[in-house]
C-alpha cells in the first residue's frame, strides 16, 4: 500500500505539470493517499479545487467524516476501509478513474449535462477489458421468454396513479423492456395533469436488484447505445417530475434501484431495506443516473464510497444520510 503525503505535498506536487501527468492509474499509480490530520475546512479556499487534478481517485485519511478538500474523492476513517476501498480501486483502476473524474464533473454540472457525461462514461466503459472480463467470467444464460406486456402494471385512483414494477421472478431486475414501460408510464403522468400523484413500487421480495445482469454486454455498438439512454431516459423523466412522484422501497435496492428514487423528492424505504451500487466491480460506473441522483443526495465523497466499496448501506444510515426522507 502507498504511503500516504500530506495535503500541502500533494498540492505542491500538482503544480508540476510532469508530477501532475504521472499521477494516473494508467502510470502505475491506481490511486492517492492524503493525510487530512491538521487540515481544517474554510482554512484554504485553492486547497479545494486546484487547477489539475490527480487522473486516479485521492482517498483522504481521516480518523472521523468531516468536511474534505474538493482535491479528495473519498474518505476512510479505519484500516478497514482503507483496505476495502483500495483492493477495490485496483482490480478495476480505469472504471474508479472514471467514477471519480465524472463525480467531480457532476458535481459542477446541470442535471442533462451530468447525465449527458455519465451516458459517455458508461457507453466508453462497455468496451473496456476489466468488463469483457466479468462478462466472460459468467455463465452462458439461458434465453427465457417473458410476456413484456405484464412487466409493469398501473393502478388509477382519481388523481393517484400507482406504478409497480412487476418482474418478482427476476427481483424487479431493470431491463431494457422494463426500462421502456417505465418511461412511457412516466411519458403519461407528464402529460397528464390531473394525476398529481405518482407513487412507485415493487412486486415481491424487493424494489429491484438493478440492471438486469442477463442483458449486460449485449450492446456492441457503445455510440448507439448512449443515444438510446439520452433518448429513452428515465432518469430525465423522473428529475423533471420529481415533485409528483413518490418511491416506496423494501428489501434489495441495488444499482438503478436507489439510483432512479434518488431522483424524486420523496422516498420511503421499509426497514429490510439496503442500498448498493455494485457497477464498479463489474468494470463499469452507475449507469441509470447514480452519478447524477445520489451525488445530489449525499454529496460526492458518500457516493463514490458507496461505488468503490460496493458495501451495503442499511435504510438507518441512508436515512442519516439523505439518501431516502422516511423509514417505515
Amino acid at each position: 500500500m502507498q504511503t500516504a503525503v500530506a495535503l500541502s505535498e500533494l498540492l505542491a506536487l500538482l503544480d508540476s505539470a510532469a508530477e501532475a501527468e504521472g499521477m494516473s492509474a494508467i502510470l502505475d499509480q491506481p490511486y492517492l493517499l492524503v493525510d487530512l490530520e491538521g487540515w481544517n475546512s474554510g482554512e484554504d479556499e485553492a486547497a479545494g479545487r486546484p487547477l489539475r487534478q490527480p487522473n486516479c481517485p485521492v482517498i483522504g485519511l481521516a480518523d472521523s467524516e468531516r468536511d474534505l478538500p474538493a482535491i479528495v474523492d473519498v474518505i476512510a476513517v479505519s484500516e478497514a476501509e482503507l483496505q476495502i476501498l483500495t483492493e477495490a480501486i485496483q482490480h478495476n483502476a480505469v472504471a474508479a478513474t472514471l467514477l471519480v473524474q465524472l463525480l467531480r464533473h457532476n458535481e459542477q454540472a446541470s442535471v442533462d449535462d451530468a447525465l449527458f457525461a455519465e451516458s459517455l462514461a458508461y457507453s466508453s466503459l462497455q468496451s473496456g477489458a476489466s468488463f469483457k472480463a466479468w462478462l466472460n467470467s459468467r455463465k452462458p444464460r439461458s434465453a427465457v421468454d417473458e410476456d413484456e406486456s405484464s412487466l409493469l402494471l398501473m393502478d388509477r385512483q382519481q388523481d393517484l396513479l400507482t406504478i409497480t414494477l412487476n418482474r418478482p421472478d427476476k427481483r424487479n431486475a431493470y431491463s431494457a423492456a422494463l426500462r421502456d414501460a417505465l418511461c412511457e408510464a412516466l411519458a403519461l403522468v407528464s402529460e397528464d395533469k390531473t394525476i398529481t400523484r405518482t407513487v412507485v413500487q415493487g412486486a415481491g421480495a424487493c424494489f429491484s436488484a438493478g440492471g438486469d445482469l442477463d442483458e449486460f454486454g449485449e450492446a456492441g455498438d457503445g455510440a448507439f447505445a448512449h443515444l438510446v439512454r439520452m433518448t429513452r431516459s428515465a432518469a430525465s423523466l423522473l428529475h423533471q417530475l420529481r415533485e409528483r412522484v413518490e418511491f416506496r422501497l423494501h428489501g434489495a435496492c441495488v444499482g438503478a434501484g436507489i439510483e432512479l428514487p434518488a431522483f424524486s423528492n420523496h422516498i420511503v424505504a421499509a426497514t429490510d431495506s439496503f442500498f448498493q451500487l455494485p457497477e464498479v466491480a463489474f468494470g463499469l460506473i452507475p449507469g441509470a443516473g447514480g452519478t447524477v441522483s445520489v451525488l445530489r443526495r449525499i454529496g460526492r465523497h458518500r457516493t463514490a464510497f458507496m461505488a468503490l466499496s460496493n458495501q451495503r448501506v442499511d435504510a438507518e444510515t441512508a436515512l442519516a444520510w439523505g439518501l431516502i426522507d422516511a423509514i417505515e
